[in-house]
């Protein structure tokens, strides 16, 4: 797990800047050793009606994209 948790932080940090500019932000909560990344969206994107999409879209991808054993991105 250390070493997935390793390498999805820079990830997380270059997703933040992005929520950021629309007053959210992201808290990595867990990495699971069966590649679950768990994330909380926070600031503006708690109520906002496009953070599943953004999630989807833009978080999950990512992560995905960027660290091979992730397998999955869940929001808590």
């Amino acid at each position: 797990m250390a070493d997935i948790k390793e390498k999805v932080e820079p990830v997380t940090k270059k997703i933040r800047p992005m929520l950021q500019a629309d007053g959210g932000d992201i808290k990595l909560v867990d990495v699971e050793d069966d590649g679950t990344v768990k994330v909380q969206l926070i600031g503006e994107c708690t109520g906002c009606a496009m953070s599943q999409y953004m999630l989807k879209i833009g978080v999950d991808r990512l992560f995905m994209k960027k660290v091979h054993e992730v397998k999955v991105v869940e929001p808590i």
